[in-house]
């Protein structure tokens, strides 16, 4: 399951860096691509999108 996320706040590779690592911990990811051009994660495996959002939440981000 491929699950995509509108994130606000990132402005540079170290953002990008950071909600990337903040996600793979995550039980259940497979696989992470964040893009910083459009603002968004897509995420794929079996993590609930809670679990993700909080992730992202927890870097300090904003997840819509």
């Amino acid at each position: 399951m491929t699950t995509v996320i509108k994130v606000t706040g990132m402005t540079c590779n170290h953002c990008v860096m950071a909600v990337t690592r903040a996600i793979e911990k995550v039980p259940g990811v497979t696989k992470v691509a964040v893009s910083l051009e459009r603002g968004e994660i897509s995420v794929e495996g079996s993590a609930p999108r809670e679990a993700l959002v909080a992730a992202i939440k927890a870097e300090e981000y904003e997840a819509v």
